[in-house]
């Protein structure tokens, strides 16, 4: 209930955009922009570009951080997952 709620405020906080692979995929699996950049290090901000804007392609660097925090929940994921590299 508290992820569907949390959905439902960030869909009309941002006025429906469109979310990047990655965020569809925090989504899904009920983590947050926060607790990705804290488990990854990274900026907020850096977090909230990645999740939400389906047309930014982060550094390499970035892509090596946000996979090893990924591969926490499930070491089978692949930055072709989420990336278009």
């Amino acid at each position: 209930m508290a992820s569907l709620l949390k959905k439902e405020v960030f869909t009309l906080w941002s006025g429906g955009k469109k979310r990047s692979k990655l965020g569809r995929f925090l989504d899904r699996q009920g983590y947050s922009q926060t607790e990705l950049g804290e488990v990854a290090k990274l900026n907020k901000n850096t977090v909230s570009k990645i999740c939400n804007d389906p047309t930014y392609t982060p550094s390499v660097v970035t892509i090596k951080k946000v996979m090893k925090a990924l591969k926490k929940l499930d070491p089978k994921l692949k930055s072709e997952d989420f990336f278009d590299i």
